[in-house]
């Protein structure tokens, strides 16, 4: 901006809103320190997630075609060998390894590096398991409860303690829902370490937000429309399905996106009551019956992290698996959000009030 301009313009701010003052100039200083605060916010976050994405760039993508690591997306987790062999250094998983060794008649001292080998593919699919089933059970039942609490029951001090408490749930650490759901359903109902334990607990941990996010959103609908609805002769039921549910949809999937972001990420309660450190097969190999893919214990992704990152000795071998299996994790976590979005957008320009 020129000199002439800034002059004009302070000349304006001076006529307009008269001498700047001591709170004046407090309001700016203190708008300034909120505007570098969250820059600063930013900034943070961007430096990890460019961190995260270059560093575990090296590990999933590669310089030749295919450009990916197809081993590091579909093996299962294995011991790597690091060893010398007619002069030259190799880094083989354990599978390769052994079958290296056999055509080879000299022994060879290898150096072994636990969870550093082979791939991420039974984490994959066992959070994909996990988020989707605890998905499934926590929008059902959230959807219901808010619509009993927002169409159904009747202001009072019974209502106003049940929704406290769905707040106060909301706020309770993700260990606790761990603990709880490795007493009530690994423990007291005998499902061990399984799939169905992991969904329902972690179905709980996100109830609360479901149910608070959909319940508003529901309550924003005007009374108008379940009163012109009500004039045609329909039911309560046919007007909450026909005239609510469908404008609350999108509010109810801004919930399903936080509730994503939480399920998937979360270590504490999939480590009490349905992950593994290492599992051999995948969850549906190996069944006598189809149910009992609900009975098996998975691998996932944070749980894996945590492994990676903090019960094995740390190398430069680990860190190439920690941060490529953190841009995977991240990878898809943003691509069931954006997918949920995508899905929130397209509903509210079909719905429109």
């Amino acid at each position: 901006m020129s000199p002439s301009k800034t002059v004009v313009r302070e000349s304006m701010e001076k006529s307009l809103f008269g001498k700047s003052t001591k709170s004046k100039v407090v309001e700016r200083l203190v708008f300034a320190l909120f505007r570098l605060s969250t820059y600063f916010v930013l900034l943070c976050a961007a430096t990890i997630f460019v961190d995260i994405v270059y560093k575990g760039g090296k590990t999933v993508f590669r310089s030749e075609f295919p450009f990916l690591n197809v081993e590091f997306l579909s093996d299962s987790p294995q011991t790597l060998h690091v060893f010398e062999h007619q002069g030259r250094k190799y880094e083989m998983s354990d599978s390769k390894f052994r079958s290296f060794r056999e055509g080879i008649d000299e022994p060879i001292v290898t150096e072994t590096y636990a969870y550093s080998g082979g791939g991420i593919w039974p984490c994959i699919a066992g959070t994909l398991l996990l988020v989707a089933g605890a998905m499934i059970i926590a929008m059902t039942l959230g959807v219901l409860s808010a619509i009993f609490l927002s169409e159904y029951s009747r202001p009072g001090k019974i209502l106003n303690a049940v929704r406290l408490s769905i707040l106060n749930l909301a706020g309770v650490p993700s260990i606790v829902f761990g603990i709880f759901g490795m007493g009530m359903f690994v423990l007291a109902f005998g499902w061990n370490v399984s799939l169905i334990a992991g969904w329902f607990t972690l179905a709980f941990m996100v109830l609360p937000i479901i149910i608070s996010a959909s319940e508003e959103s529901m309550r924003a609908i005007p009374q108008g429309m379940r009163d012109a609805s009500f004039a045609l002769g329909a039911t309560q039921w046919t007007t909450i399905r026909t005239n609510v549910l469908p404008y609350a949809m999108p509010g109810i999937l801004t919930s399903s996106i936080i509730g994503v972001a939480r399920v998937a990420g979360e270590t504490a309660p999939i480590m009490f009551t349905a992950a593994y450190a290492l599992r051999d097969q995948l969850p549906w190999e190996g069944l006598e019956r189809w149910y009992d893919l609900f009975f098996q214990g998975v691998m996932a992704l944070p749980y894996h992290i945590y492994v990676v990152s903090a019960k094995i000795p740390q190398n430069e071998y680990t860190s190439r698996m920690q941060y490529g299996t953190a841009f995977v994790f991240l990878f898809i976590i943003a691509a069931i959000a954006l997918s949920s979005i995508l899905l929130r957008i397209r509903m509210r320009k079909k719905y429109r009030w």
